[in-house]
């Protein structure tokens, strides 16, 4: 009988501890109750800081500290309400003794992605303290990374038909699917995990980011999580995009019969990434003809979108472009897709952004252009075949 009364005691014990846990999840979480005058308290408090540029009008107001509209703010809440609510609080309360509502977590997870602020920062602008900056902003990334995964995926094929007429209407480009770039995310590191692959060209810790998108400059593909070091054209090679293009599995659409020439589906990018039949770049600029100056002309507009894009996304998400203290490198790319997912969610939304918020230079300023020199022969010859075409076009 000893064995089964130690065995008894056991379960009687998991049974005590299952019962506590079950009482502490039982905590009143939804707090529409407990905080509901957050904004006007963050407004009066925050609105006439100075160094800040806030607009007069309290609803732009709104968008400049958290860089969209009331009503997709309340979508974003929407999509995290459920598992903000219910998890335990541990300890999320504000300087006054109340639970954190939805909305006042939703507020600072954002406002520490768009700023880049320090924690400490943040906490202040709230009245909440910085571990409750950080746990809040990862419970919210975890939440939007599992329940917003549907405004960032690979567009079906009536979604991409429209994406193709958008790329032909707008640059002349048939067949076109989208433009590709890659950008730094900049970071220290601490000496033990300070390596030559994370440390790039411009001797800058980085972590880079592969983005793909679409017309209307929403990210349809993203890679990120390799170091910094690495040239974009490995990068590319690296990612499931590459190798589902490679074999047929994307970018596999209708093609276009013009005049006799097959132009299948591609995307646009720039020199730094290989000429590969579904991957078209510019001609090099020196002795060009008149067809070549021309797909070099319109070619160059489509792929400036995707640079048009990170300047978006980092200046949006300034947390991108600030240098990270010492981030976790396997917890980085979720901040990366977050920022990835709420760019998207702003576009999906009909929402808009300021004019002056996307970066003022290039999304990687002080990193020069790399170079691929690899050309894939029927990758030429498609690349001629498009020339050809947008040179009859302008004739």
């Amino acid at each position: 009988m000893a064995p089964f009364q130690k065995k008894s005691k056991k379960t009687k014990k998991k049974s005590k501890k299952f019962k506590k846990r079950k009482q502490v999840s039982l905590v009143p979480v939804e707090p529409r109750t407990s905080e509901t005058d957050w904004w006007d308290s963050f407004w009066h408090k925050n609105s006439t800081v100075p160094g800040y540029s806030v607009p007069g009008d309290e609803a732009e107001g709104f968008k400049y500290f958290f860089r969209v509209s009331k009503t997709t703010f309340e979508y974003i809440c929407s999509l995290v309400r459920e598992d903000l609510i219910s998890r335990p609080p541990s300890g999320l309360i504000n300087i006054e003794g109340r639970l954190l509502s939805v909305e006042k977590q939703v507020a600072i997870a954002l406002r520490r992605l768009a700023s880049g602020e320090s924690q400490v920062s943040v906490g202040a602008a709230f009245g909440v303290g910085q571990s409750t900056v950080s746990q809040v902003t990862w419970r919210f990334i975890e939440a939007l990374e599992e329940r917003a995964k549907h405004h960032l995926n690979w567009p079906d094929f009536n979604r991409m038909q429209e994406i193709k007429l958008g790329f032909e209407a707008s640059y002349g480009l048939p067949n076109c699917c989208g433009a590709i770039d890659a950008t730094h995310i900049m970071m220290t590191l601490p000496a033990v995990q300070t390596s030559d692959d994370w440390c790039d060209q411009e001797k800058n810790y980085s972590m880079l980011l592969q983005g793909i998108v679409d017309h209307e400059m929403r990210f349809i593909d993203i890679m990120t999580g390799l170091p910094g070091g690495m040239p974009f054209s490995r990068l590319l090679k690296c990612s499931a995009f590459f190798k589902l293009s490679q074999s047929g599995e994307r970018l596999n659409g209708n093609v276009k019969n013009l005049g006799g020439d097959v132009i299948r589906e591609y995307v646009a990018g720039g020199y730094s990434y290989p000429l590969l039949p579904w991957l078209m770049i510019p001609y090099e600029s020196h002795g060009l003809s008149v067809s070549q100056s021309t797909f070099n002309h319109k070619h160059g507009a489509a792929r400036l979108l995707a640079v048009r894009a990170f300047s978006l996304l980092k200046g949006s998400w300034r947390i991108l472009s600030k240098v990270m203290w010492r981030p976790d490198k396997r917890k980085l790319p979720s901040i990366i897709l977050t920022c990835c997912l709420l760019h998207n969610i702003i576009i999906d939304c009909g929402d808009s952004l300021h004019p002056d918020v996307a970066l003022s230079g290039h999304h990687d300023s002080g990193y020069q252009e790399q170079c691929c020199k690899h050309i894939d022969p029927s990758g030429r010859t498609m690349r001629d075949n498009l020339a050809k075409h947008l040179q009859q076009e302008c004739n």
